[in-house]
């Protein structure tokens, strides 16, 4: 019965740990081509018990600024992109950019909110992307119904440091690859899709595995006692 306990316990922890880990404000995807444009989503989990999120304000790098930036319609919500004059131009195929996006923000209507156990995904499109970093951190607040703001702002960790508290959303850029168009979309496209089905998979994977253990655990103790009852019983 201890030996059962044990494998029971270590099943559900399998089953538990993935959620916990990945309860921060990300970017979906978060990989991109250098110099092309991106879709991707703020996926936001409401981590209160008792309060709701009811706003969410994203402030785009001033280092790397991004000439076109355009929301998504979301049922529910009001989106807002602020723009502002650049201290230093810069060109956009041939075409000179005097202003940038400085911030997008989403705000909930009333009667509307992310529930405390719900989480919502806030899409945006955005290019062209820097091709002279490796990423983007796009700093985001988190605002609650009760006045409460979390600010997930921290900067990835150093490599074999542990992660921040709070990090702030990340996209990754990589070197465009050969053969793709001017704006690096295609190819862009089908690597988010290859990642994102090879993430889910492993996802997956990682549940059945714990629910596999766990099944297994449960067996290997009821078997073990219908052999001794039949010991006993010959005895």
């Amino acid at each position: 019965m201890r030996t059962l306990a044990v494998f029971a316990a270590a099943g559900i922890a399998v089953l538990t740990l993935p959620g916990t880990a990945s309860a921060h404000v990300t970017a979906q995807p978060a990989e991109f081509t250098k110099g092309g444009y991106g879709a991707f989503a703020f996926r936001v989990p409401n981590e209160r018990p008792n309060a709701g999120t009811v706003k969410i304000e994203v402030t785009l790098p001033a280092d790397h600024p991004l000439a076109s930036v355009r929301t998504k319609p979301l049922p529910g919500w009001k989106a807002e992109v602020v723009k502002g004059p650049l201290d230093k131009p810069i060109m956009n195929h041939g075409t000179e950019i005097k202003e940038a996006a400085k911030s997008v923000t989403w705000t909930a209507e009333p009667g509307t909110k992310i529930g405390t156990t719900e989480y919502q995904e806030f899409f945006i499109s955005v290019g062209p992307l820097p091709d002279n970093t490796d990423k983007l951190i796009l700093a985001t607040k988190q605002t609650y119904e009760n006045g409460e703001v979390v600010d997930w702002a921290a900067p990835p960790a150093a490599e074999g440091a542990d992660e921040p508290e709070r990090p702030a959303p990340v996209l990754k850029l990589k070197d465009k690859p050969a053969g793709a168009d001017a704006h690096g979309t295609a190819s862009a496209s089908s690597d988010h899709a290859t990642t994102a089905e090879a993430k889910t998979a492993d996802s997956t994977a990682r549940y059945l595995g714990g629910a596999g253990l766990a099944v297994g655990a449960l067996g290997l103790g009821f078997g073990a006692g219908a052999v001794l009852r039949s010991r006993k019983k010959s005895a």
